[in-house]
């Protein structure tokens, strides 16, 4: 099944709207003694919680705190960030990016995030297992194809990979439609000899226009029609300590309230409003925060067809999802960074050194800038041993570079539980501290300051 959302908005009337009301954004060092506190104030409209959010996680800033109100046709959000070292956002051109930034429409936001005009994409989801990576990078060189970056990912058995390449001989996009057939052809062969038991495939070469789905919310979308969530009901049936998911019921309002407890990492918030944006749940209210490195999501949400959760299914597919988006991005194993001179074939060069060394790809996240490539390799022992250190050496061999670094990720999968409850718990809830929040943010938006007011013009 594969999932593509377009919007049923009226574009004129959308763009009328945005110039009428058009977001403001204030971005307060002041108030908060350790975090920047971003507060966005606009029009509503479908998605536009998770644009938001999309453009902070790819600045690689860390939410620490969130409060959120989009009930009726406004939209009010107040986001506590840090760098990843923890620090406030003090770069005078940082600040006046994310202001344009989360200003900008949906259009001018999608054209800044792909660099070229056209971009010919692969997108693929297939059973995870060794040297699947190493194949298909030899495939697309044979090909005369080079992949200018790549991001994998693997959870529950299942892998999915979205990469962007391009004509070796030209560096620009394979647009002849029977050399791309001819490409899918190949890279379908491959897929279809690593699957084992699952029969479900999914392998497409494409060549888009800009304004591609963002790579890793396109990753959320594959593995959600790949099912992989499906496995989690085994993780929620040994009840032990992890991820915990509950569904109760908001009777005054009629929302249901959806409430996640789990280890805090970085894109977390954007994981999460990933599932609930692609089921078609509309965020009505949210408090977001974390403490110690766990953190507590609560959602006051309404699906598109109001009855949907009152089916048990439904809430059980929902609580399952939510944990799959949560462990996809897990990662597992050792971790090599590399930065080298980027050229045709170094992708297959760097798998190869993997498959032959008994080690399996647990995710992948690689790119270019310029002539450099650079990126992470998450590897893991297929018999479940520890990684040879070695590896590292023959690595730094066939990349022709060097190891910027390597860690041994101590996280483990973790376990999950999940908690059904058709009545609101009694337990501490992070509604009440979200009302408290939206009261001072709407007195917080009448009163930003000149200074602010001038810094904050946009400049598009």
């Amino acid at each position: 099944m594969e999932i593509i959302y377009q919007s049923h908005i009226d574009r004129e009337l959308e763009s009328l709207v945005e110039r009428i009301y058009p977001p403001r954004v204030c971005i307060d060092n002041d108030s908060c003694r350790d975090c920047t506190v971003l507060k966005v104030d606009s029009a509503n409209k479908h998605g536009i919680l998770l644009e938001m959010v999309q453009v902070l996680t790819d600045l690689h800033l860390v939410i620490s705190k969130s409060f959120i109100s989009s009930d009726g046709g406004w939209f009010m959000d107040v986001f506590h960030v840090t760098d990843q070292f923890g620090n406030k956002l003090i770069d005078e051109s940082l600040l006046l990016y994310i202001q344009q930034a989360l200003c900008a429409s949906r259009e001018k936001q999608a054209n800044s995030c792909n660099g070229s005009e056209e971009n010919t994409t692969l997108e693929m989801t297939a059973t995870n297992g060794p040297g699947l990576l190493s194949e298909i990078s030899a495939v697309l060189v044979d090909l005369g194809c080079n992949v200018t970056s790549a991001t994998a990912w693997t959870h529950n058995n299942r892998a999915a990979c979205v990469m962007y390449v391009e004509d070796a001989s030209t560096s620009g996009p394979i647009t002849d439609p029977i050399r791309l057939g001819h490409v899918q052809q190949h890279l379908d062969s491959v897929v279809e000899a690593h699957e084992g038991k699952w029969e479900r495939t999914h392998v497409r070469v494409t060549t888009v226009g800009a304004g591609r789905s963002h790579t890793e919310r396109r990753l959320h979308q594959l593995m959600y029609g790949d099912r992989d969530y499906e496995r989690c009901e085994d993780h929620k049936k040994k009840g032990c300590d992890g991820t915990h998911v509950s569904i109760g019921r908001c009777e005054e309002k009629e929302y249901w309230v959806v409430n996640v407890r789990s280890r805090d990492r970085p894109k977390l918030l954007f994981d999460t409003l990933c599932v609930l944006t692609d089921m078609h749940y509309v965020v009505f209210h949210a408090a977001i925060t974390s403490n110690a490195s766990i953190a507590d999501q609560e959602y006051f949400v309404r699906h598109k067809e109001s009855s949907t959760l009152h089916r048990e299914n439904e809430k059980q597919k929902l609580t399952l999802c939510l944990i799959a988006a949560i462990e996809r991005r897990v990662s597992h194993g050792l971790r090599i960074d590399i930065c080298t001179e980027n050229r045709v074939g170094l992708l297959w060069d760097v798998t190869r050194v993997f498959r032959e060394n008994g080690l399996s790809v647990s995710r992948v996240e690689i790119g270019t800038r310029g002539q450099i490539a650079e990126g992470s390799f998450y590897v893991m022992d297929s018999s479940g041993e520890e990684v040879n250190p070695n590896i590292v050496e023959l690595v730094k061999q066939e990349a022709g570079g060097c190891i910027v670094a390597v860690h041994e990720c101590p996280y483990r999968i973790p376990k999950t539980r999940a908690i059904h409850q058709d009545k609101p718990s009694h337990r501490f809830s992070l509604a009440s501290l979200l009302w408290s929040q939206l009261e001072r943010l709407s007195v917080s938006f009448s009163s930003i300051t000149s200074k602010h007011d001038s810094f904050l013009t946009p400049q598009l």
